[in-house]
């Protein structure tokens, strides 16, 4: 899991223009933001290998994965990658699991 999130939060700046797509539009400095959450996966998955804080950067990634963009997906067409509906509405909650 920690290599899943150190990739993800790599990928945020090898291909930005993903992220940026799912960001909603009334959040200010986009850029800025996709950069933060990349580095906070990158430092989240990191630390997800330390076990005397394992559990608190657990709670920081599924912090990270409730933000708008997840329900920006489901409600915005453009945005959703052409993924079914049911496939984005079955999504938000598996992202807290």
């Amino acid at each position: 899991m920690a290599f899943l999130y150190i990739l993800a939060g790599s990928n945020h700046f090898v291909n930005p223009r993903m992220y940026l797509k799912i960001i909603p539009n009334a959040i200010p400095m986009p850029k800025l933001i996709n950069y933060a959450n990349g580095i906070a996966e990158i430092i989240l998955g990191i630390a997800l290998s330390i076990p005397a804080i394992s559990g608190h950067c657990a709670q920081g990634i599924m912090a990270l994965l409730i933000l708008p963009a997840n329900c920006y997906m489901l409600t915005n067409k453009i945005v959703s990658f052409d993924l079914l509906k049911w496939l984005l509405i079955l999504r938000l909650p598996l992202q807290i699991v």
